[in-house]
């Protein structure tokens, strides 16, 4: 058995060095070989290291554990990351688990199937973030594959543990004017029960099964009072509590325009121009700029060729050393701290670091007519394998009078982002 595994795990990672070595930026930019990849170089990797049991694989484990910094092997966080990134993605273009799994976006086959392990790894990693929505999606897609499965890429009992505890925490049925909620328990007893049937010593599913006795005990004394059974309902994959994002205001206009539901009316369209401007500054009017006008309330404008390729390449470079987790103001304390909802890593560059750092911020200065003394540093951002930013607003409301007391400049007027866009279809 480990012979054959050994030997599958080396074919698979041939097939994904010859697929991603041909284009390397275009491979990554597909999210599932990016997840598959880093999966196969965190987890599918330490079952390998397992299986080198004889004096030449641990010498050969002994000798590449001594290169894993040099040779940048992502990490846990990454792996999680890219999983993070694909559960994103399936919620804001809401794509069936099933056709994510089988390599299609939005009706196209963009790259190889998941196997039952690719998608129990993805439903582990909702879990470990308490994300019990997805990972109630990935272990039934995981569970249903296993079953289809010649080759068992994962144990069923694995898929089983963590769907019923899932399913336990979070499966409700709500109802309105009703204060309580009635957990899906009899599924997750049935799951359990599976389970032990499988393996009949599992400890962890025998506590929980007391814990499911006690509830559905519980919920039937409650129903009795009510004049109901109290067994509760299924939900269907789209119904969930735990799952939170939503509950930001301007989320769903926010995916509506990622999915292009957002069509901007005629009246509004015909009020957007494009144009060669040199914004009254005497040097622009040597090279005038393209000025695209993306809309009036708020005013969005988009300038097209502002900043060039050694320019950015220079930015690149200055800025990989310098790169750290990205932070956000606390609107109450005025101060710098990480935030879940702002995963990214960040590097700021100052004017005497390049000339090249110095061009960028005149050239700002040049098209906005505003002056950088007072603005924050060039703040280079790097988003990363499943890295975003939740909507918010980048200047300080009324309410949040120390968001930006540190800096001693007042609040913002204005934001100026650069874009490198990488237009290619998903390989």
């Amino acid at each position: 058995m480990e012979y054959l595994l050994s030997h599958r795990h080396a074919a698979d990672y041939a097939r994904e060095h010859e697929e991603a070595s041909q284009d390397i930026q275009g491979y990554l930019s597909n999210p599932i070989n990016a997840y598959l990849l880093v999966k196969r170089l965190t987890t599918d990797w330490k079952e390998v290291e397992t299986q080198m049991v004889d004096d030449v694989g641990k010498v050969f484990v002994q000798n590449i554990t001594k290169f894993r910094d040099i040779l940048k092997f992502p990490s846990d966080e990454d792996l999680n990351g890219a999983a993070v990134a694909l559960t994103r993605l399936q919620d804001t273009y809401k794509l069936d688990t099933a056709s994510v799994a089988r390599g299609e976006l939005n009706g196209v086959q963009y790259s190889t199937e998941l196997s039952a392990g690719d998608c129990f790894e993805l439903g582990r990693q909702s879990y470990n973030n308490g994300d019990f929505y997805h990972t109630v999606l990935w272990m039934n897609e995981a569970l249903q594959r296993y079953e289809e499965e010649y080759n068992k890429t994962t144990a069923k009992s694995d898929i089983l543990e963590y769907l019923a505890f899932s399913t336990y925490k979070q499966v409700f049925l709500i109802v309105k004017h009703l204060d309580s909620l009635t957990g899906n328990v009899h599924r997750a007893l049935k799951l359990t029960n599976e389970l032990l049937e499988i393996v009949p010593t599992h400890q962890r599913a025998l506590g929980n099964k007391v814990y499911y006795l006690q509830d559905i005990e519980k919920a039937a004394k409650e129903g009795q009072k009510r004049g109901d059974d109290g067994t509760g309902s299924v939900l269907s994959d789209q119904v969930s509590v735990a799952h939170s994002t939503n509950n930001i205001p301007e989320r769903d206009l926010y995916e509506m325009h990622c999915r292009l539901e957002q069509v901007m009316s005629p009246a509004t369209a015909s009020k957007l121009k494009c144009r060669y401007t040199d914004r009254g500054n005497p040097f622009l009017r040597l090279a005038r700029v393209k000025e695209e006008v993306a809309y009036l309330k708020p005013l969005i404008l988009i300038y097209h060729d502002v900043i060039y390729d050694a320019e950015i390449e220079t930015i690149k470079k200055l800025s990989i050393p310098r790169f750290k987790r990205a932070t956000v103001q606390n609107s109450k304390t005025g101060e710098l701290e990480t935030a879940n909802y702002r995963i990214s890593k960040s590097a700021w560059l100052r004017d005497e670091f390049h000339p090249h750092v110095s061009a960028v911020n005149r050239r700002v200065e040049d098209i906005t007519g505003l002056t950088i003394s007072t603005a924050e540093e060039l703040q280079v951002v790097n988003y990363g394998i499943g890295g975003h930013y939740e909507p918010h607003f980048d200047f300080a409301r009324k309410e949040e009078g120390n968001a930006f007391k540190s800096l001693g400049t007042g609040n913002r007027i204005a934001t100026f982002l650069f874009y490198y866009i990488f237009e290619e279809n998903f390989k």
